[in-house]
């Protein structure tokens, strides 16, 4: 199986438990494996051969800008339309970080990370 990374995708959104979080907002960071078979790319020289990276970041950033309570929301729903958007995908994982945040302490980032089959995912 083939793998395409995007990496170090960076955004600014409104998620989290607090009021103020909704108001003030972050930075995220968001990195994005996504395995398939591209293997008709390499003769055809085709875009949809393979799997696309822009559409990749269009979906992170669709999601990553609707405000959600947790992180953990936000890239399972990243991850749906992955697998809804992009026929080509059979194993996706994220990670998703959120920096800097408002926690009593000097913590860099927190993330969650997902790694998911197509046969895991309901796509309704």
């Amino acid at each position: 199986m083939d793998c395409i990374s995007v990496e170090g995708i960076r955004l600014f959104a409104y998620h989290g438990c607090l009021d103020e979080e909704g108001k003030i907002g972050t930075e995220y960071q968001i990195d994005v494996d996504v395995w398939g078979d591209v293997s008709a790319s390499y003769q055809s020289d085709d875009l949809h051969h393979t799997m696309d990276y822009v559409n990749i970041n269009r979906i992170v950033e669709q999601h990553v800008l609707v405000r959600a309570k947790l992180i953990e929301t936000v890239a399972y729903r990243i991850m749906v339309d992955l697998f809804k958007e992009m026929p080509l995908v059979q194993k996706a994982q994220i990670k998703l970080s959120k920096m800097s945040p408002p926690i009593n302490g000097d913590v860099q980032r927190v993330s969650i990370q997902l790694m998911r089959e197509r046969k895991d995912i309901a796509l309704q």
